[in-house]
């Protein structure tokens, strides 16, 4: 018993301890988080969607930044079970924050499906196409509560930045955001030693004399007994 109370006197501490941790601050629906694959992605990596083939260098970099648009999108309509994250409000200020760097963004990928198809019609709804499945990429049931946690963080990142350095975040956000999709956990417990089964008490644990009725010193002999 003493051995079971003081695992479960570590664990509820090691809880305290990453509550109180400086690096878990902006955790808000983990107490520390998954560990997602981070790092920067270069446009036409294949990490980032749905590819363009034959695309230039402006027009992959539109595409690696309209991912994240629609991640951001994506999170804003699964995310809304929290309002701690501020999902649709913050998606919302993105769009107004950012709107000359993606409506160029918008116009450059709207220019590469019209060259590659047969005509504008045709080049309009293949662009549809892909932003449609570009969008659908970014759903996941059973990852939801880590991509809404890593969302809520870039979304909070692209606030920060100045109009014009979205790209920037999309670059340097985008890899994490597609590892979030996989199914997580809360860091804090898969990394502490697992609790053993609770075991049944020992049938001796009350085996004794009793001590019922007794008084003073016959009393106090039985109680040193047992």
């Amino acid at each position: 018993m003493k051995h079971l109370a003081h695992k479960l006197t570590i664990r509820m501490a090691a809880a305290a301890i990453a509550l109180a941790l400086p690096a878990t601050a902006q955790a808000q629906l983990f107490f520390t988080d998954p560990n997602f694959e981070r790092g920067t992605v270069e446009p036409g990596d294949p990490v980032i969607g749905i590819p363009l083939p034959g695309a230039s260098q402006a027009e992959l970099r539109a595409g690696l930044l309209w991912n994240l648009r629609a991640g951001l999108n994506v999170s804003a309509l699964q995310c809304q079970f929290s309002r701690y994250l501020r999902s649709v409000d913050n998606y919302n200020a993105i769009l107004d924050h950012h709107s000359e760097e993606l409506a160029v963004a918008y116009s450059t990928l709207e220019g590469y499906f019209r060259r590659n198809a047969a005509n504008t019609r045709a080049g309009q709804r293949e662009f549809d196409q892909w932003n449609t499945s570009t969008y659908q990429n970014f759903s996941s049931l059973y990852g939801q509560m880590g991509f809404c946690q890593v969302a809520a963080d870039v979304a909070k990142e692209a606030l920060t930045r100045p109009k014009g350095q979205l790209y920037e975040v999309a670059r340097g956000r985008v890899r994490e955001m597609r590892s979030a999709l996989r199914p997580s956990g809360d860091r804090l417990f898969s990394e502490l030693p697992a609790l053993s089964a609770l075991q049944p008490l020992p049938h001796t644990l009350f085996n004794g004399p009793s001590c019922a009725g007794l008084r003073g010193r016959e009393l106090r002999r039985c109680q040193q007994s047992r």
